[in-house]
């Protein structure tokens, strides 16, 4: 039922390495919550809107419910129940594909999380109340060995005569400002542009060098779906656009012994500029999952292997 990793989030886009922290989860309008439930702590969200969901996740598990239209989200009320420690975004996977792809829906009701701006599939279809319990309590302990132990106070639960308090941000370097800012619009060849200059000016700056691979894959996968990409890869198996395509979308999706299997076994029969290609976009997934990852330590070893 539950694909939640054993203790690392790494390995998904960090998308919360994009984006600013935000204070509050969106409110939106209630077309897939319960009539007059949507609240704090559930909201439904879209392509356009989930940004602040990912800036949301750095400070509480976001539990992420696809739902087809007509349907009601089923997930309310336990994740109410748990005091604002998790909280609820419902999507439409009929009318948000972005989405849909990112998180590799094929069908609803499926139920996902982001934390720390990062993707965990947890199951498909709703399971029993005690067996949903079970996998959100798993969440709650991956979040905590992941830092995200913060929580959004139920409505009416904050003291009336009490302002909340405004969160503190660290002002970004200029061009780190320039990507946050191309991203938020959708621009991501502008983002590109600015992490290059960026490391332009400042060769070292691994935040730079982080950002400008998960953006990259971002614009990659931009207007594409998940089912073109894979039909493409089967039915071309030999094709290295096809197969770097599709192990863009692994990448995406936290899948990354896939995406790097799927070059390692690509690599051993490609020719020397096709070779340097896949290495590139190993280097650039590396990157993305962080060098403490253990399969990158796995993939660097085996591609160590095969050039020498």
């Amino acid at each position: 039922m539950s694909d939640l990793p054993p203790s690392s989030l790494r390995g998904a886009v960090d998308l919360s390495g994009l984006v600013r922290r935000a204070a509050a989860p969106p409110q939106t309008a209630t077309q897939g919550a319960d009539a007059g439930a949507s609240s704090s702590l559930v909201f439904d969200t879209s392509d356009a809107e989930f940004q602040s969901v990912l800036e949301l996740s750095s400070r509480v598990p976001v539990v992420v419910e696809f739902i087809a239209p007509g349907l009601n989200s089923a997930l309310g009320p336990i994740v109410q129940s748990y005091g604002g420690r998790l909280v609820l975004a419902v999507v439409d996977g009929s009318v948000n594909p972005n989405l849909a792809q990112a998180f590799q829906v094929r069908e609803v009701p499926a139920v996902a999380a982001v934390i720390a701006g990062r993707p965990v599939n947890l199951f498909l279809g709703i399971p029993s109340d005690p067996e949903v319990r079970q996998v959100f309590d798993e969440l709650l302990q991956l979040a905590a060995e992941n830092g995200v132990t913060g929580s959004v106070p139920p409505e009416g639960a904050a003291d009336a005569g009490e302002a909340p308090a405004e969160p503190v941000e660290e002002p970004l370097p200029p061009r780190h400002q320039e990507a946050y800012d191309a991203i938020e619009r959708g621009d991501y060849p502008a983002a590109i542009a600015a992490y290059r200059a960026a490391l332009a000016e400042s060769p070292r700056d691994q935040l730079a060098v982080a950002g400008l691979a998960q953006v990259s894959l971002l614009d990659r996968l931009d207007g594409t779906t998940a089912a073109q990409l894979r039909d493409a890869a089967a039915a071309r198996p030999d094709d290295v656009d096809a197969q770097l395509a599709v192990a863009d979308l692994d990448v995406s999706g936290g899948h990354l012994d896939d995406a790097f299997s799927r070059l390692l076994d690509v690599f051993a029969g490609a020719s020397s500029d096709d070779r340097n290609r896949i290495r590139t976009r190993l280097l650039d997934y590396f990157e993305i999952a962080g060098a403490e990852d253990p399969r990158v330590g796995a993939a660097r070893r085996r591609l160590t292997t095969l050039l020498y």
